[in-house]
């Protein structure tokens, strides 16, 4: 049986009491004798009697219409209360931007369903905010046997390998890196993937900062010319080196750090550290490259290397002179105060300083000593020539584009 009365009895009830009210004495019991003949209550019959007569003019009171609108008013007012406290609930995930990860969304509905608001609200006001879901979503989540959708699966494992490389080297990449980083590893992965998940955990990667000026100019005019003209492409290796240092603040004093570098392939072929800023520190790590590029099999042919380098005093001091002329490297020495005509080493200088120099990846805790910048450089160096990924060589590393480069060279030298 319904519980609710049918709207043609109440008027049925109605009519009769404007007919018959003048045949009983008083409106009690006309109430009472239209109550038994519709199959009312008493009071029921009673109460649409004095509301008729309110809605008449005939006695005070709130109209039915006024009753409606009352009513209608604080059902709003309800509504409008309790999706301002969904929304302030979910303003955390929804001021991202993109769409949260559906585990996120059942667990706020899952906890607005505890604070008392109806699923069906809480879906209405995140709909209405840029995040639709549906009510009937929500609840075949809720079932225990439901299958879980690849994605949640696929987000859970890229995740999974973004929180293993925190505190790694690959940890300083950014989306565009890691989400190639990832691909090599076998992840099919999109690069929006990457972002939103990588924004999830606070990963954003390291940025470079101001760069400060560190050689001096020598006062002497005489100088070699720039071989370069900021052309950074070599034909092959051991064609073109560029060099440059930088220091590092210590608890001892400055450290500073000079770099020789294989244009062909961006490859750090050597490195060297010191407390002062003599002419050994350029001329050091110019002598390992050699050393080191006779023992890997692929010595420097005499008059085939050129070396390039700021107007420093270091670099166009004679010692250093003589030694680029003993060994028959052609000098390469850009213009005073012009950083673009040194641009491919300023940039592996900004990659050392940001990477390593101002992160814990390489080293744990302050630098206090020399030993302590030179472990940590010999860790970064290691990992930028063998592992570090780079755009400008297609996502690959400095050993395996040289590598690339010997390699497609024997079919011709075996037929040779």
């Amino acid at each position: 049986m319904p519980k609710k009365i049918d709207a043609a009895v109440k008027e049925r009830a109605l009519r009769m009491f404007a007919d018959h009210r003048r045949d009983y004495p008083s409106d009690t019991a006309l109430a009472e004798a239209v109550a038994k003949k519709v199959g009312v209550g008493r009071e029921t019959a009673r109460r649409w009697l004095v509301q008729a007569d309110i809605n008449a003019g005939d006695r005070p009171g709130v109209t039915s219409d006024a009753q409606a609108e009352i009513k209608r008013l604080k059902a709003e007012v309800k509504k409008l209360r309790e999706d301002n406290e969904i929304l302030k609930s979910a303003t955390g995930f929804l001021r991202r931007g993109a769409r949260p990860p559906q585990p996120l969304i059942m667990a706020f509905i899952d906890d607005m369903r505890a604070s008392g608001h109806a699923v069906e609200s809480t879906c209405r006001v995140l709909t209405e905010h840029g995040c639709p879901v549906a009510a009937r979503t929500y609840r075949s989540w809720r079932q225990a046997n439901r299958p879980i959708a690849a994605r949640t699966v696929k987000d859970a494992v890229i995740t999974n390998a973004l929180i293993t490389v925190r505190g790694a080297p690959e940890g300083l990449y950014g989306r565009r890196k890691m989400t190639h980083w990832l691909r090599r590893q076998g992840h099919d992965v999109a690069f929006c993937t990457v972002d939103r998940l990588m924004r999830d955990l606070g990963m954003n990667g390291v940025r470079r900062g101001r760069q400060l000026r560190t050689t001096i100019p020598s006062r002497d005019g005489r100088r070699a010319g720039d071989l370069l003209d900021r052309d950074f492409t070599a034909p092959a290796p051991n064609t073109s080196w560029v060099a440059d240092f930088t220091y590092c603040r210590t608890w001892t004093g400055f450290v500073y750090v000079a770099f020789v570098v294989d244009v062909y392939a961006q490859r750090i072929v050597g490195w060297h550290a010191a407390t002062n800023k003599r002419t050994d520190l350029v001329l050091t790590p110019l002598r390992i490259a050699l050393w080191d590029r006779h023992r890997q099999g692929i010595p420097i042919e005499p008059g085939t290397l050129s070396h390039h380098s700021d107007a420093g005093s270091q670099y166009t001091s004679i010692r250093f002179t003589e030694h680029l002329e003993l060994e028959n490297i052609a000098p390469s020495i850009g213009t005073v105060g012009d950083a673009y005509d040194n641009a491919l080493m300023e940039s592996i200088i900004g990659l050392f300083k940001t990477e390593c120099i101002a992160t814990t990846v390489f080293h744990d805790g302050p630098y206090r000593t020399l030993a302590d910048v030179e472990y940590a450089t010999a860790g970064w160096v290691d990992w930028y020539n063998h592992r570090r990924l780079h755009g400008s060589l297609g996502m690959n590393t400095p050993v395996e584009h040289e590598q690339a480069y010997y390699a497609a060279r024997q079919p011709v030298e075996s037929i040779t």
